[in-house]
């Protein structure tokens, strides 16, 4: 798990921009922290910045592989986690190996394959590689993103950068936000359309997408997608089958050099990860698997139930730490903490998020970080199985909108007027989301309710998903500290994607399937209890204090939110408590509080990043 940048200009000699290397590359030294290295020549410039978590020795970037009349340059961010079945198979080909680097048998792979080496990966990736013969670069990014890639093109320079701000290193590289970009941050954001950034002519790779970049310009292709096609397997075969790729990915995501972890929040997702990982552990005379959870100081005192938190997940993490062969710590955070790296939480992405729900998992790595460098979460299960509350609800099936992000003349109303009479949030919205509607291949077999929530499912994939595993991606690494995901493994998704919705939602209950197979492994109360999300903070004291972040902001009144959105809206939310915002910003968990502390966000984003607006 690392950083990557880098540039390519085939008019002029680049060799001697290696401080805007150097520059490019230090941007992004929180995702590597161990190592970092470069390759400069002519017309390429490729840097890496490394966490190291497999090889520690041979796994060395940028790496290079000579093959007759050429070399072949790699900067890599990622794990595959098929190494060892492409490794056998290059040996078939007279292939040899010097270390036991995943990035080596990538490199070979490519030379082997060619851009057909995107078909036979199993794995979470982003990564550049240089043919010196043919003078091109190969980009490509794995099936659903988890790990991220940006480009821009500017003065005949291909730029690329594993995080914006590393493109921002290039010399006169500008931060522009025009309607599109305006729409994308208050319309769409948290989330994002695939493929844009809130920045003009910055681009994202967009997941399943390979890009080779040559004299001729950039050229992208999409070379995976979920399909729709009969489910043909009865009951048990289905189950037994998803029984199979769940403990497959998860056993092979548990590699790794470096100490591994699990985050157990004692919800069915998580619960499943650790129990194969911990029965692994035990089988194969390991060490106790480490769990870590996330609490916050007094909310076992101020936590209220609701239909979206039901219950919190202390009882049921005591549940599994007795039922588990593993050694459980639990990392208690505080209200001025989340607070004071809600400015962090917004540099890790390039732009205002989940406020405190990205700073608390931002903590929440930066703590367990002392123990581990990766670990596993249940993170996208909902998304694959059907666990959402939208899947169920009629109104948020009839909303005719993206179900997480309803509160659309909310969020028309926050715009400073003079850019609220310009740019049309609804219209965005509604042309993206029938964008998106209309990739969804519906079957003539399909019953109506599998078509209805083949439509819902596509766009939680697409959308809701993608904000999370940015989330992860980015929080995590901050920290120099990997997360990975077996439930987004791409074969778990084709499977589950085609089973009838009957089946999936069984009994009627989200991931009633995934409950249903998990009866063999959990106990009863952790397979029957009802979703809740990410813990956030029920303390009092975190109103208190964004609120008194956001006056403080407020009391300015040349602060340059005042530009941008509706000064007094702002102030109708500080004088509510949050309430004059009727409805989650986004999502579930983004009310009141986490709304002032998004506000705050975008205030200290427009004061350290300075975008200009062309509206």
């Amino acid at each position: 798990m690392c950083g990557i940048t880098g540039f390519v200009n085939y008019k002029k000699d680049i060799s001697s921009f290696r401080n805007v290397l150097a520059d490019m590359n230090e941007a992004i030294a929180k995702r590597g922290p161990d190592e970092q290295g470069y390759y400069i020549s002519e017309n390429v410039a490729l840097a890496h910045k490394r966490l190291i978590v497999i090889d520690p020795e041979g796994g060395k970037q940028p790496m290079s592989f000579h093959l007759g009349d050429t070399d072949y340059i790699i900067v890599y961010n990622g794990q595959i986690y098929n190494t060892q079945e492409i490794k056998e198979d290059l040996l078939k080909h007279g292939f040899t190996f010097e270390s036991h680097s995943d990035t080596e048998v990538l490199l070979k792979a490519f030379v082997q394959y060619g851009k057909d080496v995107v078909n036979h990966l199993n794995g979470i990736f982003a990564f550049a590689i240089w043919n010196c013969k043919t003078m091109e670069l190969f980009l490509a990014r794995d099936h659903f993103g988890v790990k991220p890639l940006f480009y821009t093109i500017f003065e005949d320079t291909l730029i690329f950068a594993s995080e914006i701000k590393s493109i921002f290193k290039y010399p006169e590289i500008e931060k522009i936000v025009d309607k599109q970009g305006i729409c994308e941050l208050f319309g769409i954001g948290p989330a994002h359309t695939p493929g844009t950034t809130v920045f003009k002519n910055i681009f994202e790779l967009k997941p399943a997408h390979f890009a080779i970049f040559n004299e001729s310009g950039i050229h992208t292709q999409k070379y995976w997608s979920l399909e729709s096609k009969p489910h043909t397997d009865d009951f048990e075969t289905t189950c037994d089958k998803l029984e199979f790729l769940l403990k497959d990915s998860i056993t092979k995501q548990l590699v790794s050099d470096v100490p591994l972890c699990i985050f157990l929040s004692g919800g069915l997702d998580s619960s499943l990860i650790a129990k194969f990982a911990s029965d692994y552990c035990y089988e194969n005379g390991l060490p106790p698997l480490n769990t870590f959870s996330i609490d916050y100081v007094d909310n076992d005192k101020n936590f209220k139930k609701s239909d979206f938190q039901p219950n919190s997940d202390n009882y049921y993490i005591q549940i599994m730490r007795d039922f588990l062969y593993c050694k459980h710590k639990n990392i208690v955070i505080d209200t001025p903490e989340l607070a004071d790296y809600l400015t962090d939480a917004m540099i890790a992405r390039d732009m205002p998020g989940m406020a405190d729900i990205d700073s608390s998992l931002l903590l929440f790595c930066k703590n367990v970080k002392e123990n581990a460098t990766v670990s596993l979460t249940g993170e996208c299960a909902d998304e694959i199985f059907g666990g959402y509350p939208w899947f169920f609800r009629e109104d948020a099936l009839n909303s005719k909108t993206f179900p997480w992000s309803i509160a659309i003349s909310e969020r028309q109303n926050l715009l400073n007027p003079s850019i609220s009479s310009k740019v049309d949030l609804k219209d965005y919205i509604d042309f993206r989301y029938g964008e998106s509607l209309s990739e969804v291949q519906i079957l003539d077999s399909d019953s109506p309710e599998t078509a209805e929530k083949r439509k819902i499912s596509h766009l939680t994939l697409n959308w809701f998903m993608q904000t999370l595993l940015d989330r992860s991606d980015r929080m995590a690494m901050y920290n120099g500290f990997e997360l990975r995901v077996p439930f987004c493994d791409y074969r778990l998704a084709e499977y589950v994607w085609n089973i009838p919705w009957e089946i999936k939602a069984l009994n009627g209950r989200e991931k009633g399937l995934l409950r249903h197979i998990a009866k063999k492994f959990l106990p009863a109360e952790i397979v029957d209890r009802k979703k809740s999300p990410y813990p956030k903070t029920h303390n009092p004291t975190y109103l208190t204090k964004v609120k008194s972040m956001l006056s403080s902001v407020m009391d300015d009144s040349s602060a340059p939110i005042n530009n941008l959105l509706n000064r007094n809206y702002i102030l109708d939310i500080l004088n509510s408590d949050g309430t004059a915002f009727s409805r989650p910003w986004f999502g579930q968990l983004m009310t009141g509080p986490q709304l002032m502390a998004y506000l705050y966000q975008v205030n200290k984003w427009l004061e350290m990043y300075e975008p200009k607006f062309e509206v």
